[in-house]
């Protein structure tokens, strides 16, 4: 397990002191992978760094694998890190080195037999897809392959939990969708607690049990992932599954905005509202995915203002929650020019949005 607890830091002191993390609280629990997210300087990698204890925290705690690590010695604190593995963005392998040289050298520090590294470097290449590759160098990987063989040495020394920050960054789509299978598989065999450090929604949506959104280096929201997609009114969970564009000529009708909040929406509700209820319903837009096992749907719908009623009815009878839309403005007539607005600018905030 990892658990923070009010944890702060701070670099530099006096008039230089520049606070990165504040009173941040953060549980992964054994067999589960925890996502933190958030735009670029919100203090994710500073956190991964504090929960290795790369970084002493300035207050607050860490545990890891139900070991208190923040107050160790040096020396204890290097036993304490044998249960953390940690997964980096490059992978840092070292390039005059085979893939098997690579993930054995956590193994050669603890002074590990030959006969041992040997057994122990084939099992961690054969776990991750690359008992052929032993021999190959990183130029000779590809990017996702590369990161395998950081995962493999990651494991060597058998951690309780993993840190992974921003691994999946900067890989191909099918590369990326081969690391989370395998981040994934990993939990589940050998009951890791794994932090996922990342940006990538994609990435949440994938593989992550929780996800806490960092912001300003506070934890401005969390939970499970399924919960989070599951609340309309959730920042992180709409970021998570957004909503599309719709069209802007409404004809008239009411919109509604739907979230699935039941364990078990019909999929063709969309069919049974016409069928059984006789609604005439507009889809405008509509995301579905399988989240955490579950399905999870966004969609925006147009019906007729007198049918509200029955629409929202047989919508949470099915475990779909409806909300109205505001209606949008009035069109403005072609020789009519708009009202002036505010100037475009890219700001820190719009940024912001655009990551999460």
């Amino acid at each position: 397990m990892i658990r923070v607890e009010k944890l702060h830091k701070t670099f530099g002191t006096g008039t230089r002191a520049r606070p990165v993390l504040h009173d941040v609280d953060l549980t992964i629990a054994q067999g589960t992978i925890g996502a933190v997210v958030g735009p670029s300087g919100a203090g994710k990698s500073t956190l991964a760094r504090c929960v290795n204890l790369l970084e002493r925290p300035t207050s607050g705690r860490v545990r890891v694998a139900g070991t208190d690590v923040t107050d160790l010695p040096e020396r204890e604190l290097r036993d304490a890190r044998r249960a953390i593995g940690t997964v980096f963005q490059s992978a840092n392998l070292l390039r005059r080195r085979t893939a098997a040289q690579n993930v054995a050298m956590p193994l050669r520090y603890l002074g590990v037999t030959a006969r041992e590294e040997k057994r122990r470097v084939a099992e961690l290449l054969e776990r991750v897809g690359l008992a052929d590759r032993a021999a190959d160098y990183p130029a000779q990987l590809s990017g996702g392959q590369r990161q395998r063989v950081g995962i493999a040495r990651a494991l060597a020394l058998r951690p309780k939990v993993l840190l992974s920050d921003e691994a999946t960054s900067g890989l191909d789509p099918a590369a990326t969708r081969s690391v989370l299978a395998l981040l994934r598989e990993l939990t589940t065999d050998l009951d890791l607690a794994i932090l996922l450090i990342t940006h990538e929604m994609e990435v949440v949506r994938e593989v992550a049990d929780t996800a806490a959104l960092l912001r300003e280096g506070r934890v401005v929201e969390s939970g499970p992932v399924r919960q989070l997609v599951a609340d309309p009114h959730s920042a992180l969970g709409n970021a998570l599954l957004p909503d599309r564009p719709v069209s802007r000529d409404r004809r008239g009708l009411g919109t509604w905005r739907l979230t699935y909040q039941g364990h078990a929406v019909p999929t063709d509700w969309l069919t049974r509202l016409g069928a059984d209820h006789g609604l005439d319903v507009h889809l405008l837009s509509a995301t579905v995915e399988e989240i955490a096992g579950r399905a999870a749907g966004r969609a925006t719908v147009a019906v007729g203002h007198d049918r509200a009623e029955e629409l929202t009815a047989a919508l949470g009878g099915w475990g779909i929650h409806a909300e109205p839309l505001p209606e949008p403005p009035s069109p403005v007539p072609a020789d009519e020019p708009a009202a002036p607005g505010p100037a475009s600018e890219t700001t820190a905030e719009t940024v912001e949005e655009a990551v999460v």
